[in-house]
């Protein structure tokens, strides 16, 4: 492989991993509450989809520029994602097995999609329009983001609070979503305290919001 495709490729790798950090939170607490033979399914399952996902939007990522207040409405979405993953708590002798299996593929691949937006534009960008690069850079990354779940998931189980924080960083990812969508941006540009103050707010809602839920149904760490 000559330097004009190694190039695009270590970019497209590097962007995915570095990128991928909250896709491994998204992971750890879709699958928390699921019994521990079913994780590693939804893991593989969840990560497999969401590839053929990132994969599919890549190639049309071009169009998605074109599409207003994109960023927006995947932040709002992505609020509503890290709320529900904080307070979607365990019922005891209430849960199948197979629905909540379903249930923890369909957040990965939805939170995946939706928090992948910035992901599939800047590998659109270094890719050239070589859809081969940006699959073989998605199968070369991927391992370190499920191996980056399942150790978040082991960290979970034995520190629950990690779940707040996790939900905090899915919180500010939605934020920065919001204000850097380009129909919004030119609002908030000539206040640059609300540009910053506004991604530590959200999280502090979210997290509170969270917890006084969980305290209300008797599940608060």
């Amino acid at each position: 492989m000559n330097w004009d495709l190694l190039e695009p490729l270590l970019i497209i790798i590097s962007i995915d991993i570095i990128l991928g950090g909250d896709n491994a939170v998204v992971i750890a607490l879709a699958s928390r509450n699921l019994p521990p033979e079913q994780r590693k399914k939804a893991i593989l399952l969840g990560t497999g989809l969401a590839i053929v996902a990132r994969v599919l939007l890549t190639m049309v990522a071009l169009y998605l520029l074109q599409i207003p207040f994109l960023q927006l409405i995947g932040g709002l979405l992505l609020f509503y994602i890290s709320i529900k993953l904080l307070t979607d708590t365990e019922e005891t002798g209430n849960i199948n097995a197979g629905d909540s299996l379903i249930a923890a593929v369909k957040t990965i691949v939805f939170a995946d999609i939706v928090m992948g937006f910035d992901n599939v534009l800047a590998i659109a960008g270094a890719s050239h329009n070589n859809i081969t690069l940006v699959i073989i850079g998605l199968l070369v990354s991927v391992p370190i983001i499920v191996w980056g779940s399942r150790i978040i998931l082991v960290l979970m189980d034995k520190f629950p609070l990690l779940i707040y924080f996790g939900a905090g960083i899915l919180a500010f990812t939605a934020a920065e979503m919001v204000v850097e969508d380009r129909y919004v941006f030119p609002y908030i540009e000539g206040y640059p305290l609300l540009h910053n103050w506004f991604a530590v707010i959200m999280v502090i809602i979210v997290i509170t919001l969270g917890y006084f839920t969980n305290k209300k149904k008797g599940t608060a760490v």
